[in-house]
């Protein structure tokens, strides 16, 4: 990446049992990009983070900061800064006095800082809050004190390690619009953590999918969605019904013992594959329908989720989940319909024990 003011080459650390955290990650982050490290947990997320802060040393591997290798670097002497899940903020002292941390030991002007921290506050959206006590606070008023703090410091990268965890629905869902704002308007690059979905898919300019210390995709919300490159990635980011199937010959798959046009060449032919479809892609027809050589089944459980219906229907031995916004109710046999360029093509071997168990799960 030619704009890169962050670059991981090879990263790996290996803790003093064994357990490798993360096995030789490379990324490069652009200026003011948002990107998210998303996976579950034990994935390496968060150790990664550590690594760009300064708070945990790679075994090997470098990281590059405007292409020098910053991990000779402690924390205070890097470009960076971190907003932790718990916020780190001081009870003893005020909002003020706690966004003005950085600047008054460093021993910067007393009358610039103030406006400093005013500017600070303003962006955050709690203008007026200066003398307020940090316990008087809601969670969601602590964490823009907590990036207030953070950007006070002109911090070229901003890391978040899950700073929305503790936040209920309601609010976390508003922090993730007030968050991508305030990187907007700052123009700092962040380097955001989770395991919410959701929050990766709402905020990002780019999301990094991590499993077992490595990154299995990295793209753009939209890519990572609709073009998911593993079965697992599939299955993390949002609902999916993962199947097994046939690769008939290029652009033609075989699954749920009928034959689909699909869009996906070069997997060669009669090969064992994995089928992807995303439960908003499957289309319930009536019976009565002309539609030929499609699979039947029958709606098995029916539940509404405010913006669409979730509707379990079994078709054989299989389940299938179907999201949609007509409800069919539960004994109704219909058939299904799925788009050729609805139909994902996987590998058999990127589909995971974990995943493969889940959806046999929920044929149960």
């Amino acid at each position: 990446m030619e704009n890169a003011i962050l670059s991981i080459k090879n990263l790996r650390v290996v803790f003093e049992d064994g357990f490798v955290a993360l096995g030789g990650v490379s990324i490069d982050i652009g200026k003011n990009e948002f990107v998210t490290l998303l996976g579950p947990s034990g994935c390496g997320k968060t150790t990664l983070l550590r690594c760009i802060g300064g708070f945990e040393r790679p075994s090997s591997g470098e990281i590059l900061y405007k292409g020098k290798d910053i991990i000779p670097l402690p924390p205070y002497k890097r470009a960076i800064n971190t907003v932790f899940q718990r916020y780190a903020l001081f009870p003893h002292l005020n909002v003020a006095q706690n966004v003005a941390f950085g600047p008054d030991l460093r021993g910067e002007d007393k009358q610039k800082t103030a406006r400093e921290v005013s500017r600070m506050l303003e962006m955050v959206g709690l203008a007026g809050y200066e003398k307020r006590k940090i316990s008087s606070l809601s969670g969601g008023q602590q964490q823009r004190v907590a990036i207030a703090r953070a950007l006070i410091n002109k911090p070229d990268v901003l890391l978040l390690d899950e700073p929305l965890a503790a936040l209920d629905l309601k609010l976390r869902r508003e922090m993730q619009l007030e968050l991508k704002r305030i990187q907007r308007e700052s123009g700092i690059t962040f380097i955001f953590v989770t395991h919410d979905q959701e929050e990766a898919l709402t905020m990002s300019d780019r999301v990094a999918v991590m499993r077992s210390g490595e990154i299995l995709q990295l793209g753009t919300p939209e890519d990572i969605y609709n073009e998911p490159q593993s079965a697992f990635v599939a299955d993390f980011i949002g609902d999916s019904n993962i199947l097994p199937g046939t690769m008939v010959c290029d652009r033609k798959v075989r699954f749920l013992n009928c034959e689909f046009a699909c869009v996906d060449e070069g997997f060669g032919e009669q090969a064992e594959v994995d089928i992807v479809v995303r439960p908003e892609d499957l289309k319930l027809r009536p019976m009565e329908d002309k539609l030929e050589n499609v699979p039947q089944g029958v709606v098995e459980s029916l539940l509404f989720k405010g913006v669409h219906y979730e509707m379990k229907v079994r078709s054989g031995e299989t389940v299938l989940l179907v999201h949609s916004t007509h409800a069919r109710q539960v004994g109704t046999r219909v058939k299904l319909f799925v788009a050729p360029e609805d139909i994902q093509v996987m590998h058999k071997s990127d589909c995971s024990p974990d995943v493969l168990k889940k959806h046999a799960d929920r044929a149960k």
